[in-house]
């Protein structure tokens, strides 16, 4: 059986990494449908985004190559920062104080087993399915 990989890159979603990252971590190592079934009991916002990163590798991964669902698994997933939006809030006396709207970018890599293909026996093209005749036919 072989082992196949394959991966989904998630860009600027508008939530902030320390809070993505924390998401990522309950589902880090584990099958994909238990992942799936931890996020949608999950109540952050950012467990729909991590959600759809792990849907999109997962449907990458079945187009790609017949693989059995049942060894889906995340190998990794990992959250870094994306850019920033740089906006201001009125303040007293006029003034403006910056802040910083983040984002995050995910990546997830899932792994599975191709399926099993069953041997089937060859048959000669002159034959067909014809059984042989018997010595005792002639």
């Amino acid at each position: 059986m072989a082992v196949v990989e394959k991966r989904a890159y998630i860009k600027e979603v508008g939530l902030a990494p320390r809070k993505v990252s924390v998401v990522a971590a309950l589902v880090r190592g584990r099958s994909v449908a238990d992942a799936l079934t931890i996020l949608d009991n999950t109540p952050r916002r950012a467990a729909g985004a991590v959600k759809k990163a792990i849907e999109s590798a997962k449907a990458n991964l079945l187009n790609v190559a017949s693989i059995d669902t049942k060894t889906i698994t995340i190998k990794t997933i990992s959250v870094t920062a994306g850019s920033r939006l740089r906006r201001y809030k009125p303040a007293s006396r006029g003034r403006a104080l910056p802040f910083a709207k983040k984002m995050s970018n995910i990546l997830v890599v899932v792994e599975g087993n191709e399926k099993v293909k069953k041997a089937t026996p060859k048959v000669d093209p002159k034959q067909g399915e014809s059984k042989p005749k018997k010595a005792e036919d002639k």
